[in-house]
């Protein structure tokens, strides 16, 4: 494995043409082809970096209810159907990545295999009274949250402190989750702006700011591609992320 810092900048060259508006919560379209997973030219430096993050901070970046089990093993069976499309080889108990590393499938539990062949971090959302809970996730480029402060939480505590994530918003939020049918993924984006471009931006929501203010020299566009699908067997919902860091035009 090549040698990559805890503090490092992987950009992309630029963002993909449906990334390049902003999309105003909730903002959804349905997924083209249902390819809900995606790898762009950031691959190699982007899984070198999580596969550091998962060895050197696997609790702040790895959790799960053990609740979860079923719904954590259909999502990684749905996952590795996604893979030879993108360039993947599945053989015997290995993933074969585009970047020539090799994933034992039966070395780790299914997340950390997934996050350490995939470019998208994974939240395993599961209806729990009359919201959906966060009960798993592989979660190595946090955008200004972190996984310790959400895990286990419904959807209004893991928006918290987000001003315009208001109880009308977080109704809407709610029945897109709800809605959201089989074979039918949803996406949106968002776009945030900051001076730093480390992937791994892991912040408190008890600290003041939770991205940094825009800087006129230097700055840096990340933005998130965002899918929902919904699982056939456990009827649970996937948030995956995958994250473009960008230098400002």
């Amino acid at each position: 494995m090549r040698s990559v810092s805890i503090m490092t900048e992987i950009l992309q060259a630029t963002l993909p043409e449906d990334l390049e508006a902003e999309m105003r919560l909730p903002g959804i379209r349905p997924v083209p082809d249902r390819r809900w997973l995606r790898r762009d030219e950031a691959y190699a430096d982007q899984m070198a970096y999580r596969r550091k993050l998962i060895a050197e901070k696997r609790s702040s970046v790895l959790w799960q209810d053990p609740c979860s089990d079923e719904a954590v093993n259909e999502l990684f069976e749905a996952a590795l159907d996604q893979l030879p499309a993108m360039g993947f080889g599945l053989n015997d108990n290995y993933i074969q990545c585009p970047d020539a590393h090799e994933v034992d499938m039966a070395g780790d539990t299914p997340l950390a295999v997934l996050g350490q062949s995939v470019q998208e971090d994974l939240c395993l959302m599961q209806k729990r009274g009359g919201e959906h809970v966060l009960t798993a996730a592989i979660l190595c480029f946090p955008a200004s949250w972190t996984l310790a402060e959400k895990a286990g939480k419904p959807l209004t505590a893991i928006h918290k402190p987000v001003e315009e994530y208001d109880a009308p918003l977080a109704r809407r939020v709610q029945r897109l989750f709800d809605g959201v049918q089989v074979g039918r993924p949803l996406w949106r984006n968002n776009m945030l702006r900051y001076e730093n471009p480390d992937l791994y931006q892991p912040r408190s929501e008890t600290e003041p700011h939770r991205t940094e203010p825009p800087h006129p020299a230097g700055a840096y566009v990340r933005a998130e591609r965002q899918c929902i699908l919904r699982l056939p067997k456990t009827k649970a919902v996937v948030f995956s992320i995958h994250s473009y860091v960008v230098k400002s035009p």
